[in-house]
């Protein structure tokens, strides 16, 4: 690595860079302030200012990558794909996740979730529940980007409301596009 360089009493005191970074923030907001004022009078559209979203009227542009709120993926009979095996909840590194597991009689599958809920309000939606699940159960794509509540009891998300929602493998036209 490079060495480190000194400051001298001036950067020392951090007053020069205060008054540095006012100066961009002065130059971004005034020049977009003008191109808005052209703008509105009809002069300068081929140059772009910044946009204020007015949502929720007006929706953000998101991509289908995007991770919003999680789902679990139903088998051809209607229950849970996920066999309870704890591995999104051992990984989730916010600690969001709680599985409580039960015995299933079925041939095919040794466990199945009695309880598994996810509380919104602690998530970092980091997508390490959908890279760890070895039965592509859990997934991020629903393209549920309201999850604001007034209460915390409705940000949890019950085993019920992750299965909720149709089996397609594409809602981005679904859940985002009708909107």
């Amino acid at each position: 690595m490079g060495e480190k360089k000194d400051l001298n009493k001036i950067q020392f005191f951090y007053l020069t860079e205060i008054i540095r970074g006012i100066c961009i923030t002065s130059v971004h907001f005034f020049k977009n302030f003008a191109l808005h004022i052209l703008h509105l009078f009809g002069v300068a559209k081929d140059k772009k200012a910044m946009v204020t979203y007015q949502y929720p009227e007006e929706k953000r542009e998101i991509t289908r990558r995007a991770r919003t709120r999680h789902r679990i993926m139903k088998r051809e009979d209607g229950s849970p794909r996920c066999v309870a095996c704890m591995m999104c909840e051992t990984v989730c590194p916010a600690r969001c996740i709680y599985i409580v597991a039960k015995e299933v009689e079925s041939p095919e599958i040794e466990k199945a979730p009695e309880i598994f809920e996810i509380d919104t309000a602690k998530c970092i939606y980091c997508g390490y529940c959908v890279e760890a699940c070895p039965e592509d159960a859990i997934r991020m794509d629903t393209f549920i980007l309201d999850t604001a509540s007034y209460k915390r009891d409705s940000m949890l998300l019950t085993l019920e409301d992750l299965l909720n929602h149709s089996n397609e493998e594409d809602l981005y036209e679904i859940n985002y596009m009708k909107k």
